[in-house]
């Protein structure tokens, strides 16, 4: 029998799955195993620092060693609901005398001491609290131990199993904490499919509730009420992205495998992913990482990248990049961060510079990470030559407007500029305008630079592309290099030559095309002159006749 922690604390039979009640919260139960009630009044579990003792008439003939806590009980109640531990005591049987105490260890426990204690209360007949923070390692150990029904009815497996499948399948809230219930034990509830049953019931209800479906449980219509303006102003696609924020990042890859199973639409799926990253990313960046801490974090980003959609639009840019710049801080396999620099490289022609405003997380490097756009630049020059369909002159302006927008930053290295200018082929500019602001911007904010060093940010810059005002702004800039002011006034003076040499031998074919047209006008009545004098010939012979 189970009674359930409420406040009229009713007793129920959990052989038959009980219903959820409107607006309540059933989260706890007491387990009274139902072959042995009467022990409760007879026995009691008392704890001396690191040693527990049964209270009974009957002297301790067992001892059980788990972690650091010694427990001194009976081999009946114990052997009679545990395979395993009658198997130990079978093994031990002859290694003392016949009143002799036996001592067993068992390791590797499920929830150790904390799950013991449960389970000899259980075994003694004494109720114990069942809630969704124990259920999950109770059952665990249960299983550990080998508590199943073919070796007494009732047995732990059994109880937990039922309560456990009851709160998944009412309570969205008491799932997501029984999931996160199974960190602290290894290996357990995934090989006994515990997580995977959690995310799917999870899954399910995102889906249902999303979906507008009516899941006929309590729980999933306070899913809409808790929400702030209630049922009415619920956003149907992301209520959910809060509460599975706080999944550690294999049990939030089951969820979202399961939500993707379940059919739900791409861009939410990849909403949701933005929004775990953006609660849990941000603190591992704060500090140094030691090396244990930099492989969970690697397995983390790993994750995040290998469950992202694949459609397109289905994530923001900013957050693609972000997730490479991570990725490649922690050093990931460097066939993901190419796949990132990919996506994103195919995804730049429709980005906006504000996209591209990645912040550096490393002091003395700047206040952005020039760095990770320039990779992503160069890997989208890499398809210029096999992508016909492909519009650079998007992403040179893309470019220069965010050279803009970084200009200022004293800290951004000439290399670091210079090394985005280069990235596109000259031929993607048709005006170099933009760039010349940028240029100018950070020669400007940057005064400290080597001649050579503002020799190399202009030497990308082509005159020949730039509008008239800012020709006449270059003449008169004293930021740019003696050299290249030098340059460009040869450049101006060839310009204007060639201008002249146009101009006069434009005026030169005018007065050609002129004297072409008198000669024609010429050439026309010396023709009529001529068909005249033929005319007049030929009636002089016809008369000589």
């Amino acid at each position: 029998m189970f009674n359930q922690d409420s406040q009229n604390n009713r007793m129920f039979n959990l052989d038959t799955r009980p219903r959820a009640e409107p607006r309540r919260k059933v989260n706890q139960c007491v387990i009274i195993p139902s072959n042995q009630q009467g022990a409760t009044g007879k026995t009691f579990l008392e704890r001396r620092k690191n040693r527990w003792f049964i209270q009974t008439n009957v002297a301790s003939d067992l001892i059980i060693n788990v972690e650091e806590n010694t427990f001194h009980l009976h081999k009946v109640p114990m052997v009679s609901k545990s395979v395993y531990i009658n198997k130990l005591v079978f093994e031990r049987r002859d290694s003392g005398g016949p009143n002799s105490i036996l001592s067993i260890n068992i390791e590797n426990l499920p929830g150790g001491s904390l799950m013991l204690e449960l389970i000899v209360r259980f075994c003694y007949g004494l109720p114990i609290n069942l809630n969704v923070t124990n259920v999950a390692p109770l059952y665990c150990a249960a299983h550990f131990l080998d508590m199943n029904e073919d070796f007494e009815q009732g047995n732990l497996i059994s109880k937990t199993e039922t309560f456990f499948s009851f709160i998944i399948f009412s309570s969205w809230k008491h799932t997501i904490q029984i999931l996160k219930s199974c960190e602290a034990i290894p290996s357990w509830p995934k090989d006994l499919k515990l997580e995977k049953r959690c995310t799917e019931s999870i899954a399910w209800k995102v889906s249902s509730i999303s979906k507008g479906e009516n899941m006929h449980n309590a729980e999933a219509m306070n899913c809409k009420a808790k929400m702030p303006g209630g049922s009415d102003s619920i956003d149907m696609e992301t209520w959910w992205f809060e509460d599975v924020s706080v999944l550690r990042i294999d049990h939030f890859v089951e969820l979202i495998n399961a939500v993707k199973r379940k059919k739900m639409g791409f861009k939410t799926v990849g909403s949701c992913i933005e929004y775990w990253a953006s609660k849990r990313l941000p603190a591992m960046l704060k500090h140094e990482l030691d090396s244990k801490e930099k492989d969970v974090q690697r397995v983390t980003i790993r994750s995040l990248i290998e469950i992202l959609p694949v459609e397109e639009n289905s994530v923001s840019y900013s957050f693609l990049l972000h997730l490479l710049k991570v990725g490649l801080m922690l050093e990931i396999d460097p066939a993901l961060t190419t796949r990132m620099e990919n996506r994103l490289a195919l995804m730049l022609e429709e980005c906006r510079v504000e996209d591209l405003m990645v912040r550096n997380y490393v002091d003395n490097q700047g206040v952005y990470d020039v760095g990770i756009v320039t990779k992503v630049v160069k890997a989208y020059a890499n398809f210029l030559t096999s992508n016909s369909t492909s519009r650079m002159y998007l992403v040179a302006s893309l470019v220069d407007e965010y050279l803009v927008s970084v200009a200022r930053d004293e800290q951004l290295s000439a290399q670091s500029f210079l090394s985005l200018v280069e990235a596109l082929p000259k031929t993607a500019r048709s005006c170099d305008d933009k760039l010349y602001t940028a240029v100018d911007m950070y020669l400007k904010s940057h005064p400290t630079l080597t001649e050579e060093e503002r020799s190399s940010i202009c030497k990308f810059m082509e005159y020949d592309k730039l509008s008239a005002e800012a020709k006449t702004h270059a003449m008169r800039n004293d930021r740019l290099p003696l050299k290249v002011t030098i340059k460009f006034l040869l450049l101006e003076q060839v310009n204007m030559t060639r201008s002249v040499r146009w101009v006069k031998a434009q005026k030169e074919i005018v007065f050609m095309k002129d004297e072409m047209e008198k000669l024609k006008i010429q050439v026309s009545e010396l023709e009529k002159c001529g068909g005249a004098l033929r005319n007049k010939m030929g009636l002089y012979l016809k008369s000589m006749q």
